[in-house]
């Protein structure tokens, strides 16, 4: 038996066993982020069904949905023509109404409990990645590091909150200081796709720790949604730089604009 089936053998095992204790929402009461029915979960059964389909078809590189019949290891045309420094791309979702809702609170307003959720659903995608289309687990995880400005203002890095339960339901380890943001840039949804390459070049560099770290591993970058992909490239190509083997992303929705 390999690492990944071990892994997904133990999380298996885990589920069953938390299925048998009893559930807080028997003495308090939960309802679903979406719809306010009644949920164990931040969204219940039904939103998740809806809003999170796992038949979804992907680019393998860079996430973005595919007409219904493309095959399973299929690049879109874009990943085709202009290939990205990253590898791979999981996605749980598409970024787009109900669930961009759920990515400003998290972001915004702070309702950190929605990122074990995220974490949970990327999780799920992974499992299946891996049982249906050969992919591989990372060696470690790291978060796509805010500017000191920004985190002091928000209090929170969004993507390590992400990625600290995604690393625990997957059995990885994580560095949460793996990479730093060595320049403030401006947020990124507040620009023009053109402009979105030019703000965050150059942006971040490999933590002076972990300068023979990341050699010959495959490192996995966690984030809360991917756009245009600029940011995510400009880690993936520091990363190599450094040495690593592989990058893939982690982010729990996907835009429907191209990447480039």
């Amino acid at each position: 038996m390999t690492r990944t089936q071990n892994r997904l053998a133990i999380r298996s095992w885990v589920r069953t066993l938390r299925a048998g204790l009893p559930s807080l929402s028997a003495w308090l009461p939960f309802s679903c982020a979406l719809c306010e029915q009644h949920s164990e979960q931040a969204l219940c059964q039904a939103c998740q069904a809806r809003y999170l389909p796992a038949a979804t078809r992907r680019c393998r590189q860079c996430a973005l949905a595919l007409a219904a019949g493309a095959a399973a290891h299929q690049r879109c045309g874009a990943c085709l023509a202009d290939r990205p420094p990253f590898d791979a791309t999981l996605a749980a979702g598409d970024y787009g109404a109900p669930l961009d809702r759920l990515l400003l609170e998290l972001k915004f307003c702070g309702r950190l409990a929605l990122a074990p959720w995220m974490a949970g659903a990327l999780a799920r995608s992974a499992e299946a990645a891996l049982a249906a289309d050969g992919w591989s687990l990372p060696d470690l995880l790291c978060p796509v590091p805010l500017g000191p400005r920004r985190l002091a203002a928000r209090g929170f890095n969004q993507a390590l909150e992400i990625a600290r339960p995604l690393a625990r339901e997957l059995g990885l380890a994580l560095d949460a200081r793996l990479t730093v943001r060595r320049r403030e840039t401006a947020a990124q949804a507040q620009l023009p796709a053109a402009a979105r390459a030019r703000n965050t070049g150059g942006a971040f560099v490999l933590a002076p720790h972990a300068l023979q770290t990341v050699r010959g591993l495959h490192v996995g970058v966690v984030d809360d949604v991917m756009t245009t992909g600029h940011t995510l490239a400009d880690m993936a190509a520091m990363l190599k730089r450094f040495g690593a083997a592989r990058v893939s992303n982690f982010v729990f929705a996907r835009t429907a604009a191209p990447q480039y």
